[in-house]
C-alpha cells in the first residue's frame, strides 16, 4: 500500500502535526492572557486602596414636652369639689368617666375621681356658657356670706359668775356703795371672760374648710388672749379704782370666797386630768398654756380666792386699826395680782399662735420612726408644731431610697411578663410607651410609700393629726 500512494501519506501526518500545533498554540495564548489579566488585578489590589466608608448613627431623639406652658388634661378632681367649684349636682357627675385612686386620707383606701377637663365640658353643658357659671358662683358665694353672718353662737349661761353680778349689782343699788359697783363690774368682766371662753371653744371644734385647712383650734388661744386683755383692762384697772375709792370712802367688804373657791377646785381637778392623760406634770401643763380655757378658769379663780383672802385680811385690819390704808392697800394689791395674771395669759398664748414646737424629746421619737423606715434613706427639715387641743401638725423632707421603691413596684408584677414586654421592642415609639408605663407605676408607688408613712406615723402616735412628708 505504501508503495502504491506514498504521497498522501505525507499529507496526512503533516495536517494533523499542523492542527495539534495550532491548538497548543491557542491554549498557551489563553493561558497567558488570564494570567496577565490576574496579575494586573492583583497589582491593582495591592497598589489601590478603596475609600473608607463612614457609617453615621442616627440618634432617636424624643419630642421633649414644654412644661412652661399649661396642661391640664390630665388633672384629676374630686367629686365634691366638681359640685363646689363648678356647681353641680350629684347627678351630673353619673355620666362622667370616672377613675379610682389611693386616698389622701385614712379612713378609705381609694376613692373615685373624675378628669377635670370632663367636668369642664359638663358644667358648661349644664349651664350653658362661662359666663352664667361664674354667676352662679358668685351668688353662691353670697348666699354662703349670708349664713355665715346669720348664724349665732348658742347662748352660754356661767351661772356662778352670773349670780355673783346680779347680787352684787342689787346691793350696789340698795346700799350705794362704791366697792360694791367695783366688784359687781369685777364679776361683770369674769363673766363676759367666761362667755368669751366658751364662745372660743365652741368655735374650736369646727371642721376644717378651704379657707381653714388646719381648723379652727386656735381659736382657744384667741380666746384666752382678748380674755386676758379684758382681765387686764376691767380686772385690774377697777381693782385699782376700787382701791383708790376705798381711801376716800372705806365700805365692809361681803365675803364670796365659796363661790371662786368652786369654781377653782373643778379647774384644778380638770388641768389634773388632762396632764395625767398626757403624760405631763400640773406646772407643765400650765406654763405651756395646754388648754388656754381652763388655764384661763384656773388662774382667774385663783386670783380671786387670793383677792378675796387679801381684801378680807386688809378689812379686817382696817377694822381692827381704824386705819383704812389697809383697805386700800389690799384694794390695790388684788390689781396688781390680776395684772399679773392678765400678763401671763397674753405671753402664754401669743407664744401659742405664733407657732410652739412640742417637746424636743417628741419630735427624736417622730423623726426616729421615719428614718428606721427602710425606704427612707435621710429625714432633713423636721418641724413639729403644737395646734391646740392635743393635737399636733408634723413636717418633715424625706429623701427616699429610689431602689426600694423600684423593688417594691417590682414584687408586684411580673418579671417574666416584664422582660417579654422588653424584649417586643422594636422601635423607640414602643420603647417610650413601655417607659411611661412602668415609670407612671413607679411614682405611683413613691406616692404609696409616703401614705403608708403618714398612716403608720398617725397610728402610733394618735395626738399627730396632720403629717406633711415632702419628697427631697
Amino acid at each position: 500500500c505504501l508503495r502504491a500512494d506514498p504521497g498522501s501519506q505525507l499529507n496526512s501526518v503533516s495536517s494533523d502535526t499542523l492542527v495539534w500545533l495550532a491548538s497548543g498554540l491557542s491554549w498557551w495564548v489563553l493561558r497567558s492572557t488570564i494570567r496577565r489579566v490576574m496579575f494586573r488585578r492583583t497589582l491593582d489590589s495591592a497598589f489601590t486602596s478603596p475609600e473608607p466608608t463612614i457609617q453615621v448613627k442616627v440618634r432617636a431623639v424624643l419630642k421633649k414636652r414644654d412644661y412652661g406652658s399649661k396642661y391640664t388634661q390630665n388633672n384629676f378632681i374630686t367629686a365634691v369639689r366638681a359640685m363646689n367649684e363648678f356647681c353641680l349636682k350629684p347627678s351630673d357627675l353619673v355620666q362622667l368617666r370616672k377613675i379610682r385612686r389611693r386616698s389622701p386620707h385614712d379612713d378609705t383606701e381609694a376613692f373615685t375621681v373624675f378628669l377635670r377637663s370632663d367636668v369642664e365640658v359638663k358644667a358648661l353643658d349644664v349651664w350653658g356658657s362661662p359666663e352664667a357659671l361664674d354667676r352662679e358662683r358668685k351668688l353662691r358665694k353670697v348666699e354662703e356670706r349670708e349664713y355665715e353672718e346669720s348664724r349665732c353662737p348658742p347662748p352660754c349661761k356661767h351661772i356662778l359668775n352670773g349670780l355673783n353680778f346680779f347680787f352684787k349689782l342689787l346691793a350696789w343699788v340698795y346700799t350705794g356703795s362704791a366697792s360694791m359697783f367695783s366688784e359687781a363690774i369685777h364679776s361683770l368682766a369674769d363673766t363676759c371672760n367666761q362667755a368669751l371662753l366658751a364662745i372660743g371653744i365652741s368655735q374650736s371644734v369646727r371642721n376644717p374648710d378651704a379657707v381653714h385647712p388646719y381648723g379652727f383650734s386656735n381659736m382657744r388661744y384667741i380666746a384666752s388672749l382678748i380674755s386676758g386683755v379684758g382681765i387686764f383692762m376691767m380686772g385690774a384697772g377697777l381693782s385699782w379704782y376700787h382701791g383708790i375709792m376705798g381711801l376716800l370712802h372705806p365700805q365692809p367688804i361681803e365675803s364670796l370666797l365659796w363661790v371662786s373657791g368652786a369654781t377653782l377646785l373643778v379647774a384644778i381637778n380638770e388641768i389634773k386630768k388632762s396632764a395625767g392623760q398626757q403624760g405631763v406634770s400640773f406646772y407643765e401643763y400650765v406654763m405651756q398654756s395646754r388648754d388656754p380655757s381652763t388655764n384661763v378658769v384656773l388662774l382667774e379663780d385663783s386670783a380671786a380666792v387670793l383677792g378675796v383672802i387679801m381684801a378680807s385680811s386688809c378689812m379686817g385690819l382696817t377694822s381692827l386699826t381704824g386705819n383704812p390704808l389697809y383697805d386700800s392697800l389690799g384694794s390695790l394689791g388684788v390689781g396688781t395680782l390680776l395684772g399679773a395674771v392678765s400678763a401671763f395669759l397674753i405671753y402664754t398664748n401669743t407664744e401659742a399662735l405664733l407657732g410652739r414646737s412640742i417637746q424636743a424629746e417628741h419630735v427624736q421619737k417622730l423623726t426616729e420612726f421615719l428614718e428606721n423606715d427602710p425606704a427612707v434613706r435621710a429625714i432633713h427639715d423636721v418641724k413639729a408644731t403644737d395646734l391646740g387641743l392635743s393635737k399636733v401638725r408634723f413636717k418633715a423632707e424625706v429623701d427616699f431610697d429610689g431602689r426600694v421603691v423600684t423593688r417594691s413596684y417590682l414584687e408586684k408584677q411580673d418579671i417574666e411578663q416584664i422582660l417579654n414586654d422588653i424584649q417586643q421592642v422594636k422601635t423607640t415609639d414602643e420603647l417610650e410607651n413601655f417607659m411611661l408605663k412602668h415609670g407612671e407605676n413607679i411614682i405611683d408607688t413613691l406616692g404609696a410609700e409616703v401614705d403608708r408613712l403618714e398612716k403608720e406615723l398617725k397610728q402610733r402616735n394618735p395626738e399627730v393629726r396632720h403629717v406633711d412628708l415632702e419628697i427631697l
